[in-house]
């Protein structure tokens, strides 16, 4: 892993070179196939991932086998500091959405960085309330949004802008989205529908442009 990946890691990115030096040696680098399971829910692994390339998928299972998505992420984001402070079983499962490269920290590896450079400990805090802040959005948006307001809230945060467009690179069923947004996907297809017919979205291949502001509401 090159050493300016550090700055794309808010658990990192205040730490001096010096410091991101000495953090860099107690990386390892992992390659897997798409569609391994990296984390299994309730495991007790206590390694912290760094996405260096590829995307994957965090999510719940029920008693059925329904899954609830909690978030997909890429290169750059990561997964797993929960564990490195407490050791605790695994909160979720994760699996690869494609082939993915990772830097994998475990968690002696963490204590004994920690306890020389106590700095660390605070930056992983404040790493911990953003994720706090983002599950509190989520939570707000089950909550008080209708479905369409659900759906319409993922796909604008799955789109970057490519040339001017709002793409969806990543593939997405309605079952995938149904999964993220809490509803079920014969919902989730009627309002995909009226957003092709009302000409706000499109599918290119395996991606979805979305075309012009989606309303409101719907």
């Amino acid at each position: 892993m090159d050493i300016k990946a550090f700055d794309q890691i808010p658990l990192f990115e205040k730490l001096n070179d010096v410091e991101r030096e000495y953090l860099l040696k107690r990386f390892a680098t992992r390659r897997y196939p798409k569609n391994a399971v990296i984390i299994n829910e309730g495991d007790d692994t206590s390694s912290f991932y760094i996405i260096l390339e590829g995307r994957v998928k965090i999510y719940l299972t029920d008693e059925s086998g329904k899954q609830v998505i909690l978030n997909t992420q890429g290169a750059g984001e990561y997964f797993g500091e929960v564990a490195l402070l407490d050791q605790g079983p695994r909160s979720a499962s994760v699996i690869t959405l494609q082939e993915c490269k990772f830097a994998v920290l475990n968690h002696q590896a963490f204590i004994e960085h920690i306890s020389e450079n106590p700095q660390l400990s605070l930056k992983i805090m404040q790493g911990l309330t953003q994720r706090l802040r983002a599950l509190s959005d989520n939570i707000r948006s089950l909550a008080f949004m209708d479905v369409y307001g659900r759906v319409a809230r993922l796909l604008l945060e799955l789109a970057s802008e490519q040339n001017g467009e709002n793409i969806i690179d990543e593939r997405l069923t309605q079952s995938d989205i149904a999964a993220h947004v809490g509803a079920s996907p014969k919902m989730v297809g009627r309002i995909m529908q009226e957003l092709k017919k009302g000409d706000y979205i499109r599918k290119e291949r395996q991606r979805l442009v979305i075309v012009k502001s989606l309303p409101a509401a719907w």
